[in-house]
């Protein structure tokens, strides 16, 4: 049975496809967010998208909002993880 690796959140895989979808680099979204007043680094957003930061509530809005689309977009198909990334678990079988 293969493995699904997870990380430390369950918005970066979607997020990350939302941002693609948009045809938006990540300099791109970050200056969105700079706009917004949020100062968020491209090196935190690159490690957000591949599951290496932890994010909040507060960061999952501001995401939505910034990307414009419904906070339960970003959270699709993470049903089945909820737990083990809130166990700081890995990985998934």
């Amino acid at each position: 049975m293969e493995q699904k690796r997870i990380g430390l959140n369950i918005i970066g895989e979607n997020l990350r496809r939302i941002r693609k979808s948009k045809k938006w680099t990540q300099t791109a979204l970050i200056a969105h967010c700079q706009i917004m007043g949020w100062q968020l680094s491209r090196e935190s957003l690159a490690k957000v998208e591949t599951g290496l930061r932890r994010v909040n509530d507060a960061e999952v809005c501001l995401f939505a909002k910034v990307l414009r689309c419904p906070i339960d977009a970003l959270m699709e198909g993470a049903d089945e993880f909820l737990l083990a990334v809130a166990r700081h678990g890995p990985d998934v079988s």
